[in-house]
């Protein structure tokens, strides 16, 4: 008997990767990818024909049982009450909306939003981007009829949705991407319509939000994709994209992981939801019925990056710099606010290098306070999640950044905790695949060895914190 397949897909801000599993090993049998266009705005469809040359490039799906989207978060898709998209969708990383996010704190009060949805409105989530047309755009903010997020307009349109579509009741969701929306409670488990009444001027329709395990339906393979995708494969729910990695790293309560990308984030699987009036830490829902918050620091990889610019060196000798120096890098303590920090929330801020002699003014100890500083900044998150009750017991390090050996060194010792590197992989598209075995199965599935771990270890330099949360503070 031949095995059954899934296949999740990774609708991400740069691209589209699928990948096809085996529905009960999670085993990778192929995959596939396609570039999205540059930009904080895009026209949906850019999506759907990224993600047929993706699929083709992954040798199709005819022969795939179950499909499930992760997408990039808090993303607004307006569409009309024909099924069209009314205006390019913002993404998540579009901080036009930013006072609009000001704003809407300001009119309720931050302890407001987060009991009401476990978040403070910042300018990615996607009431503030309603908020931001229907000051900016009132033609169409007139012309919405519905409101939906990148994977949920994706998920809709492998379900046969488009042009000249319903919108009632719209494409389906899941709870993890809901609750990144600003009007979903992932205590109640529902929508919040006097908040998207409050930011929207008006009520719009929202997609159904399923339970962890159900199926939004049938695949209806249309447009690009008509020949490359089986119709009548399973559609799961989909979810966003941290929730999705979680599901691919099969995180658990107790794990953290923390992400270095361009950017970093720190979330955590939790039993209980997290409410933070100071709005450091965003309480979302996971995939699975538990809880997912999240801290978010802008400097990150590129930390990095530009420590390697001044130095003049590639990554591979700023790690071996940075390896050859002492902890705490002679007295030398770089604050890596290079772009402002979120977390704190610092828009303003620039980067500080303090404690400089003539003694430890060395390429080593630079490289080293980079490496330092960039990891204290996200051990500030972690300290945030702590400081919601979240249990923290080991650090899952992903992202670009966690390729560089000298991060994985020393992020043990800044974390305190035991740091795991998975094997790479495409942790979101195998989160949505795992999702999508679990809606074809009706139940969750245990991948034991979809990922393999190296754990880093060390000794804690609590000094090395305590001189940067000097110059922080």
């Amino acid at each position: 008997m031949s095995m059954a397949l899934v296949a999740g897909i990774d609708t991400s801000t740069q691209s589209c990767k699928v990948v096809v599993r085996d529905a009960d090993t999670g085993a990778l049998v192929r995959e596939g990818r396609a570039p999205h266009p540059d930009g904080t705005e895009v026209d949906p469809q850019e999506w759907f024909d990224a993600l047929a040359i993706a699929t083709a490039a992954a040798g199709g799906l005819n022969d795939v049982d179950a499909i499930a989207v992760g997408g990039q978060q808090h993303g607004m898709v307006l569409l009309d009450s024909d099924g069209g998209v009314v205006r390019d969708a913002l993404l998540w990383n579009d901080t036009r909306s930013g006072p609009s996010a000001a704003a809407l704190v300001d009119e309720l009060g931050a302890p407001v939003w987060a009991a009401a949805v476990g978040s403070v409105p910042v300018a990615s989530f996607t009431v503030a981007k309603l908020r931001w047309v229907a000051d900016h755009e009132p033609g169409n903010a007139e012309r919405a009829a519905a409101v939906c997020l990148p994977h949920d307009w994706l998920t809709w349109r492998l379900a046969g949705g488009g042009p000249h579509s319903p919108v009632d009741g719209l494409p389906c969701t899941d709870r993890g991407d809901a609750s990144g929306t600003g009007y979903w409670s992932p205590t109640t488990g529902e929508y919040r319509p006097d908040l998207l009444v409050h930011a929207f001027g008006r009520g719009l329709s929202v997609p159904r939000v399923l339970a962890q395990y159900d199926a939004a339906g049938i695949v209806e393979a249309t447009g690009a994709l008509a020949g490359l995708v089986r119709d009548g494969a399973v559609l799961a729910a989909g979810t966003g994209d941290n929730m999705a990695a979680a599901l691919g790293l099969d995180a658990k309560p107790g794990d953290v992981v923390v992400s270095i990308g361009t950017s970093g984030t720190a979330f955590a699987v939790s039993e209980t939801a997290t409410a933070d009036p100071t709005g450091a830490v965003a309480g979302f829902a996971d995939a699975t019925g538990r809880f997912l918050p999240l801290v978010c620091t802008l400097n990150a990889a590129r930390v990095l990056a530009a420590a390697a610019d001044m130095l003049g060196v590639d990554f591979g000798e700023l790690d071996r710099l940075a390896l050859s120096a002492e902890p705490g890098s002679g007295g030398l303590v770089l604050l890596p606010y290079l772009d402002g920090e979120r977390t704190p929330n610092r828009p303003d801020a620039t980067g500080v290098l303090s404690g400089m002699t003539t003694s430890n003014s060395t390429a080593a100890n630079l490289a080293r306070a980079a490496v330092e500083g960039m990891l204290c900044g996200l051990a500030d998150a972690i300290d945030a999640l702590v400081a919601c009750g979240v249990r923290v017991e080991r650090i899952l390090l992903i992202g670009g950044g966690s390729r560089s050996e000298a991060v994985r060194r020393i992020a043990p010792l800044l974390f305190g905790r035991p740091v795991f590197v998975p094997q790479p992989g495409e942790y979101v598209a195998d989160g949505a695949a795992r999702q999508a075995a679990a809606a074809l199965r009706g139940r969750p599935v245990d991948w034991p060895d979809a990922h393999r771990y190296q754990e880093f270890t060390g000794a804690a330099t609590p000094a090395v914190r305590a001189a940067y949360a000097e110059v922080r503070d």
